[in-house]
């Protein structure tokens, strides 16, 4: 099995912030190991217009690969993000690291910069073991993907969940088949109205009535 490519990092950095050095520090020993293939570091205050580009103000900001991490990174965190680049469980990693630290309107723009990773969401909503924080921020990207290609993208998956055993599961299928806007919707949602769990049956009828423009 041939070796991973290593990863390349950018770093963003500004004058007076105490832990951008450490970053920096730490992100070159990594690149003298060839850990990361190339790091870049830039100072915002001198080129604002990258820090803007990247959607962020705040520093230390480092991109390794195409995770994007904010604040202070120890050597070790550092080491992780690059051992998790390349893999599916790093795309599920990052998301339940964005979720956790209250950013699930970032997983939403870092979704639409790399929606090959929409599977990976869906595999976090059927985990049994998914947080209830990872729960609720996957429910804020169906939100603010509402009717979107991107949300609409996971219908096969949404319906594969519409059949699990679990109840709930099903129920979160209800809801997020109606967030798809999509007529494809519209005939399992009407066969979850027969299913066994009330709530199931309620959420379904809501959807529908989603989907119908209020009339189920």
């Amino acid at each position: 099995m041939s070796e991973r490519e290593a990863p390349d990092a950018l770093l963003l950095m500004a004058p007076g912030c105490a832990h951008c050095p450490v970053v920096l520090h730490n992100l070159s020993q990594l690149l003298k190991q060839g850990r990361i293939g190339r790091l870049e570091a830039v100072n915002i205050m001198q080129h604002p217009a990258v820090a803007q580009s990247v959607g962020t103000r705040t520093v230390p900001w480092t991109r390794i690969g195409c995770f994007e991490l904010e604040g202070a990174l120890s050597l070790g965190e550092l080491e992780r993000w690059i051992d998790l680049t390349g893999r599916d469980e790093g795309e599920a990693s990052y998301l339940i690291h964005l979720f956790e630290t209250q950013r699930a309107h970032a997983a939403v723009t870092w979704l639409q910069r790399n929606p090959d990773a929409m599977p990976e969401l869906l595999g976090l909503l059927r985990s049994p073991t998914t947080p209830i924080v990872v729960r609720i921020g996957i429910g804020v990207v169906a939100e603010d993907l509402q009717g979107t290609p991107l949300w609409q993208s996971t219908l096969t998956d949404l319906l594969k969940l519409a059949e699990s055993p679990d109840a709930t599961l099903r129920a979160d299928a209800a809801h997020y088949l109606g967030l798809t806007l999509s007529s494809d919707a519209i005939e399992p949602l009407r066969g979850m109205l027969d299913d066994d769990n009330p709530d199931v049956r309620e959420i379904a009828n809501e959807s529908l009535e989603l989907l119908n423009g209020g009339n189920s």
